[in-house]
């Protein structure tokens, strides 16, 4: 749906296809001209000479295919701002995915605690027409119900706001709410550092880019180069001379420039400069890559840590004491203190436990999607 209705996409295709265009236009000669020529048209026809001329310039050293192969980098270069543009989607609809459904579980889990705190509290009340406990704790047992349930408006919005981005980044803003399915329990194998260093290296479309815009820089000096070499004016005609005898005789015209002054040496020297330039900033952009992949592959080892401990040690013992403390403490054999703390502590750790998904789940995705994010913010 996003390749499909996201307008950055479209606008970075179009831009190929001005790229494209330019191609064709910059290897194309120049027109030639034609036109009159008129001498002594005041003689009585005695002298008087009328000419039809045509006038053209030929191209020499291949300017115009050079023209063409620095055209022809900056298609390349367009393409691979596409190809990023279209990561950049797909990572965008990934994360926001994620965001999605780990707001559709935290919506889920305050739900449950809502119902949590509601049971908690009919079991104070219980409690306290039996004489077996305070209004102290019925007091407690109602703010846990109010806090709970404020927690899921606050996840409500959450909720809410996800959709919003999730509707954005596919291009399609009416889209309906849905249930949303996704594996978010599944951690993905770890790569090594320097897998992902290597992949992104080698197969980053930002990568490709510094690359086409480096073999531009040397075509854009080979052309500058050439730019001095004289292209050859050439005029034609064919003269009928209106005087006595009446004869057709012809004109031909050739210029060529002498570069003594200007041997186009400021561009070329721009051009060589361009050229170191483009050679420095493809080394720029993989260094770029590597500090921006540190702190994603740190978020990404961690998280894949955090949620294990949290799966196979922390939930398991929250929602088993929690499970203990409330059959304990409708019969009156823990306080209600003891429950509070329970119910806080399983909340707390559910929540650390999304949202350690969460950033497992979009670290991944941007390490899977070479770095590329934010595709309706970015302009190829």
């Amino acid at each position: 749906m996003a390749l499909a209705n996201n307008p950055s996409l479209a606008r970075a295709a179009a831009l190929v296809e001005a790229a494209r265009g330019n191609w064709v236009q910059v290897g194309l000669p120049p027109n030639f001209a034609w036109g009159y020529l008129g001498q002594q048209l005041g003689s009585g026809n005695a002298a008087t000479q009328h000419a039809l001329l045509v006038d053209g310039e030929l191209v020499t050293a291949g300017k115009l295919r050079w023209n063409r192969a620095i055209a022809e980098q900056e298609i390349v270069r367009a393409e691979q701002q596409f190809f990023a543009q279209q990561q950049r989607v797909l990572t965008d609809v990934r994360v926001a995915f994620y965001e999605a459904l780990l707001a559709q579980r935290g919506l889920d889990l305050a739900r449950q605690l809502v119902a949590i705190a509601q049971q908690a509290q009919q079991a104070a009340e219980r409690l306290h027409r039996a004489g077996e406990t305070t209004r102290v704790d019925l007091y407690q047992a109602q703010i846990e119900v109010a806090s709970a349930q404020n927690d899921l408006q606050n996840a409500t919005a959450r909720h809410f706001a996800a959709w919003q981005s999730l509707r954005a980044v596919l291009g399609v803003p009416q889209l309906p709410p849905a249930v949303l399915q996704g594996d978010l329990e599944a951690i993905p194998p770890e790569p090594s550092w320097e897998e992902v260093l290597q992949r992104l290296w080698t197969t980053s479309p930002e990568v490709s880019a510094a690359v086409a815009n480096l073999q531009r820089a040397e075509a854009a000096l080979v052309r500058a180069r050439r730019e001095p070499i004289p292209n050859i004016r050439l005029q034609m005609g064919v003269m009928q001379d209106m005087g006595y005898g009446g004869k057709t005789d012809g004109i031909v015209q050739t210029l060529l420039p002498l570069p003594l002054v200007n041997r186009n040496q400021g561009a070329i020297r721009q051009a060589e400069a361009e050229l170191a330039a483009a050679e420095q900033a493809l080394r720029q952009v993989e260094l770029d890559l590597q500090n921006r992949l540190a702190p994603v592959y740190e978020r990404y080892t961690a998280a894949a840590r955090r949620v294990q401990r949290y799966r196979e040690v922390i939930l398991p013992a929250a929602q088993e004491a929690l499970s203990l403390v409330r059959q304990g403490y409708s019969a009156g054999e823990f306080p209600f203190l003891s429950l509070l703390n329970a119910q806080r502590t399983y909340f707390q750790h559910s929540q650390q436990y999304l949202q350690s998904l969460l950033e497992l789940r979009t670290a991944s995705a941007e390490i899977e999607g070479l770095l590329l994010r934010g595709s309706l913010g970015s302009q190829p």
